[in-house]
Order: structure tokens, then sequence, then C-alpha cells
């Protein structure tokens, strides 16, 4: 009687975990899906869900009508430098904050966690000016300077670090190693994963930012993939007739994204089950 009693809860949850999953990707399934179908199949009544012929030349006209290409390339060079950056940076100021001795050192990691709580929205009037006063505005080096800092990163490294065994931090220091010797030989290495992560989770957010980008660029040639789709959508127009090709940008842009999970899938889960995400 227990065991048919776990065996009916187990079904239910499944089931309502299959539903719910289904709930969540159909929009992107109707997108892939809708790219391929010509405008009589999108706005059919009753809906069709498959297309009768692929017209895969909705992705050939998409791309004639803006360079999606050169957008993703502004978007992964601009991401790969900011999360560069961002891991280089985060890691020192974590290894300071759990590591080396000096006053005001609780003061520093809570006014960094306060930054946190500000709307990202408030930070752009400040930003933009300083940008103007460094000459960087309209440029790529600018999207990557005013995203260096990540106090998501440094909580994110400051955590792991607090993992580390003191005892064999303690033996690379008997050994002679000095503060950069442990932080790159001791630390890194033993949160590689959760560094990882950080690394993933900063790219795609970088990746699919927008609404800073389209503050401060506006050459063509500098847009990046979010900016770029923006401004096809707004030139193209949402009549009918262009709805697929609409729809094969789309999918043009989240390609990238989900190729990049499919590969890094296993270090994905792994770096959110590590104890670097534990308080």
């Amino acid at each position: 009687m227990h065991e048919m009693l776990h065996t009916s809860k187990s079904f239910f949850r499944y089931t309502f975990l299959i539903i719910l999953s289904l709930i969540m990707v159909f929009p992107l399934i109707w997108m892939m899906l809708s790219s391929l179908k010509t405008t009589e199949e999108i706005f059919s009544v009753p809906l069709t869900l498959f297309p009768e012929t692929l017209q895969w030349s909705n992705f050939a006209g998409a791309l004639e009508l803006a360079p999606f290409w050169l957008y993703m390339f502004n978007s992964a060079i601009t991401s790969v430098c900011i999360v560069v950056l961002q891991v280089i940076l985060s890691s020192m100021i974590a290894y300071a904050l759990t590591q080396l001795k000096f006053r005001g050192k609780s003061l520093l990691f809570n006014s960094i966690l306060i930054t946190y709580m500000l709307p990202a929205a408030a930070t752009y009037v400040p930003s933009y000016i300083l940008l103007s006063k460094m000459g960087l505005l309209d440029s790529l080096t600018g999207i990557v300077i005013s995203n260096v800092a990540s106090v998501f990163t440094i909580f994110l490294l400051r955590q792991a670090f607090l993992q580390v065994p003191k005892e064999m931090i303690e033996a690379a220091r008997s050994e002679g190693a000095n503060d950069f010797t442990v932080l790159l030989k001791v630390m890194i290495p033993m949160c590689k994963s959760t560094i990882f992560i950080a690394s993933l989770i900063s790219f795609v957010s970088m990746y699919n930012n927008y609404l800073w980008p389209s503050l401060i660029v506006k050459s063509q040639e500098k847009y990046l993939i979010t900016v770029g789709l923006n401004r096809f959508f707004t030139n193209v127009g949402s009549f009918a007739d262009t709805w697929p090709l609409i729809m094969a940008a789309n999918v043009l842009t989240v390609v990238p994204l989900l190729l990049l999970f499919v590969l890094l899938n296993k270090w994905f889960i792994k770096g959110i089950s590590d104890n670097g995400l534990k308080g």
C-alpha cells in the first residue's frame, strides 16, 4: 500500500514537471518552427505546429536585410573580454577579502554588497557621463570598460575562496609562496568550477544585455546582437509578411547560447551544485 502511494505521488510529480517544462519551452519551440514556415502557416487558423515545407530561405532573407553575423561577433567578443576582466579583477578582490588582514575589510565587503542593491538604471547617467569624458561613447571598448566590475562575481568567488582548506594555504606559504602564487596555484585551481559557472553566467548576461549598449552605441557596425535585433524589428516592421524573417532572426540570436549550454551542460550543473554557491 505504501509502495503504491509512493508510486502514485511520483507519477503526479513527474507529470506536473513535464507539463510545466513543456509550457516553459513551448515559446522557444514555436519560434524555431515559425522560422521555417510561410506567413500563411504562421497565421493559419487553426494553428499548425509543423511547417508543410521547410522555408530555409527565411534565414537567408534575414541575413540579407541585416548583418547578424557582425552583431553576433560584436556581442561575443565584448562578452569574452568582459568575462576575462571580471574574473581577473574579482579573483583579486575576493582573495583580498578572504586572505588579507586590513582595517575596514568588513566595511569594504558590505559596501560592495550594498551596490548590488542599486537598480542598474540608477548608474546609467553617471556611467554615461564618465564614458563621455573618456571619449568611449559609441565604442565596444566603452561597453567592456563599463561592465568590468561585477558584484555578483566578487561575492561568488569570495564564498568559494572561503571553502578552501586553510591547511593548503598554510602549506603553500610555508614553501615560500607569495599572495600571487597562492591565488594562482591554490585558490583558482581549487575553485575552478565556481569560476567557470561565474564566467558562464556573466557571458550569457552580457550577451543578452540590451538597454545599456543601446544607450551608448549608435553606429550600426558596432551594434550588439540584442540592439541589432531590435533595430531589425523596428526597420522591417511587424507586418504579417515579415514575421518569418523576424522569427529566423530570433533563432539566429539564440542558437549560439543554446549550443553553449548543450556543450557545457555538465559544467553548468556542477557549478550550481558546487559548495561555492553556499552562503
